[in-house]
């Protein structure tokens, strides 16, 4: 028996899960790093300590390994961006999919004659979270660092440079940052031409299943691992998610919802949206990832505790008692449609359903009756109804759900899971782990390393789960209200970019 790391480097910290052959984890450790935003619609985040936390994580996991370790494999955030110099050292600090400065780039993007072909090859929606649109922000406001890069990488080609050497990126996280052909398997010349690069100014590609070896001595011995330890260099932390839960099979869609949120389904072959509002991104040979990410998941809650419960806050800092508990059981004693209070959640912009960096969020019936009793429960309805809209575009291109795993911080509570299976009238299954781009990453270094056969051995490594039912009360309720929230979105969409310049 050996045993596999599973690092998945997220937005806001980087958890490493040390597991068995048959999935099971022994270890974990979970290191964070901070978000520079010292500009408006700034974040940034330094590469250094992304690095530093990655091998805290790996060292603090093999000191509890009871079998060799059979190789380290990898997931990462999407869209990041990092220029270096001929020497690989940083020029910038790594731009997140959150770094929205890049928005007029994107809207000049979307007005290209051929803009949908671009989609079309890419398979990349044109919004400033992607590479692309940051490589054309950064050549047409900062030209002198455009040309003095070298190299224009992504967060895992960064690591896995400083820890064994070579320069790649896989073909997940390529086909992530909108430069990426996936029909040819190669870097779409009319995209690099567009953010005036070359594909030499790019990482290798390669597959996801790919291992390096080679890993640097100086970082083995304090890892306590041999040299010739495997990375697998793994895929995206979206399309991992999805095999971390066991939602790669037709039908089986995966919902998640973190700081942000995301839905996504598992196909053979690519699938396109002929509007262009929904992202397909490789995951393995015949597996393509479908679905749609939003901004505002978790985010929003935790505006709605700064906002309305600021006192509640400050009092029960520093103690073990939780405000968002708190405020989650007053939603708990509302009916499902909050009085008819609907939240239109987009308060950071949005990707999917409307892929509008300039959204503005809403309270929409709002009357003298409602409290923030009504006002949270609003918002909790507000990013289901935003990710029901998101599954609806996805089922018309891919068929309907017939299962639908659920992931995230939001699994911990049974109400916002009975929002959720109410406004979707589906069955919502939790997995018991928690940690699902790291299984997911596991699993891909297990079928790489020749210890699975293939990745349907996912399905034995998931011990357990629970189920959230629908209310048949509820459901009707949400049924009567998701369209008016459509109509709103439909109504005031047009007046966003006026909002957004109006100081």
């Amino acid at each position: 028996m050996t045993e596999i790391i599973g690092v998945d480097v997220g937005t806001t910290s980087t958890k490493v899960v040390l597991y068995d052959q048959a999935g099971t984890a022994i270890a974990s450790a979970n290191h964070g790093y901070p978000l520079y935003q010292t500009e408006p619609e700034m974040a940034e985040e330094s590469p250094a300590e992304i690095y530093d936390a990655v091998v805290a994580g790996i060292a603090e996991v093999t000191e509890k390994a009871t079998q060799p370790v059979a190789g380290i494999s990898f997931s990462a955030a999407m869209h990041s961006l990092i220029l270096l110099d001929d020497q690989f050292q940083p020029l910038t600090r790594m731009l997140t999919w959150a770094d929205n400065r890049a928005a007029a780039a994107a809207e000049q993007l979307r007005a290209l004659p051929n803009a949908h072909d671009l989609y079309a090859n890419t398979g990349t929606p044109l919004h400033p979270m992607t590479p692309l649109a940051k490589l054309v922000w950064l050549a047409q406001t900062k030209p002198k660092l455009h040309q003095q890069a070298r190299w224009f990488v992504d967060i895992k080609a960064y690591l896995l440079q400083r820890l064994c050497g070579q320069l790649v990126t896989d073909y997940s996280i390529a086909n992530a940052t909108g430069l990426f052909n996936l029909h040819t398997f190669d870097w779409d010349p009319q995209a690099l031409k567009l953010a005036q690069i070359t594909a030499t100014q790019l990482p290798q590609l390669v597959d996801t299943t790919t291992q390096l070896i080679g890993l640097n001595e100086t970082v083995a011995t304090k890892l306590k691992l041999s040299p010739t330890t495997p990375l697998i260099v793994g895929a995206s932390d979206g399309c991992l998610a999805n095999l971390g839960v066991n939602a790669i099979e037709p039908g089986v869609a995966a919902i998640t919802i973190g700081t942000s949120g995301a839905i996504r389904v598992v196909t053979d072959a690519p699938k396109l949206d002929p509007h262009g509002r929904l992202f397909c991104y490789y995951l393995a040979p015949h597996r393509w990832v479908v679905g749609g990410p939003v901004n505002n998941g978790g985010n929003v809650l935790r505006w709605v505790e700064d906002t309305l419960f600021s006192a509640e806050k400050a009092v029960n800092e520093g103690t073990d008692r939780s405000t968002i508990e708190m405020m989650l059981a007053l939603a708990a004693k509302v009916p499902a449609g909050s009085h008819g209070l609907l939240m239109h959640p987009y308060l950071n912009g949005e990707r999917a359903p409307l892929w509008e960096a300039t959204a503005r969020g809403a309270y929409f019936g709002l009357t003298a009756r409602h409290s923030r009793s009504e006002m949270t429960r609003a918002a909790l309805e507000g990013i289901c109804f935003n990710l029901a809209h998101v599954a609806k575009m996805v089922q018309a291109l891919t068929g309907p759900f017939t299962q639908l795993q659920a992931t995230g911080g939001f699994t911990r509570s049974e109400t916002w899971l009975g929002i959720l299976a109410d406004i979707f009238d589906t069955t919502v299954t939790i997995p018991d782990s928690m940690a699902s781009s790291s299984l997911g990453a596991a699993i891909l270094g297990l079928e790489s390393l020749g210890q699975i056969s293939n990745l349907t051995a996912v399905k034995t490594m998931i011990e357990s789960t629970r189920q959230q039912h629908p209310n048949p009360t509820n459901v009707q309720n949400y049924q009567e209200l998701y369209p008016i929230y459509e109509q709103l979105i439909a109504a005031y969409q047009p007046i966003f970019n006026q909002l957004s310049k109006f100081k």
